[in-house]
């Protein structure tokens, strides 16, 4: 009886959720598009992408109540939206695995970005004014 409530996709064997992917940490915001039942409408949250990779994803929402298992990934920056599956939901730290391949070249606009941005908070920390004490010949500050 099992069998009749499933579709044919439940027998199909694919080789992309048994391939794993190099992942890259980053720390992107994203939004997570979900379609209700029924196309009665949509639903967004937002969610910051912790790893990426050609596969999948991981990422952290605020609340996972109400999230189904098959939704969009739209990082901020990009004009993609990319279909996920869920693989595991553990409080607000979700994993998914992307329904097509991710192209290589938006991946590594993804994680370049990311780089980019992390460069120049180091740049601006930098370029900020360092406060030293100094001290005159008596000895006081």
């Amino acid at each position: 009886m099992t069998m009749l409530r499933a579709t044919h996709l439940a027998t199909v064997k694919s080789a992309i959720y048994d391939l794993r992917w190099e992942e890259f940490n980053v720390k992107r915001p994203a939004r997570i598009v979900a379609v209700r039942p029924c196309l009665t409408g949509v639903s967004m949250r937002s969610a910051e992408i912790i790893d990426i990779s050609q596969g999948g994803a991981t990422f952290i929402v605020s609340t996972t109540a109400g999230l189904p298992k098959h939704y969009y990934l739209n990082i901020l920056g990009l004009a993609y939206r990319i279909g996920c599956a869920e693989v595991y939901r553990h409080k607000e730290r979700v994993g998914v695995r992307f329904i097509n391949l991710l192209d290589p070249d938006v991946l590594r606009r993804v994680v370049r970005a990311d780089f980019l941005v992390g460069n120049m908070e180091a740049i601006d920390a930098r370029r900020a004014p360092i406060f030293r004490e100094t001290r005159s010949a008596s000895g006081a500050v």
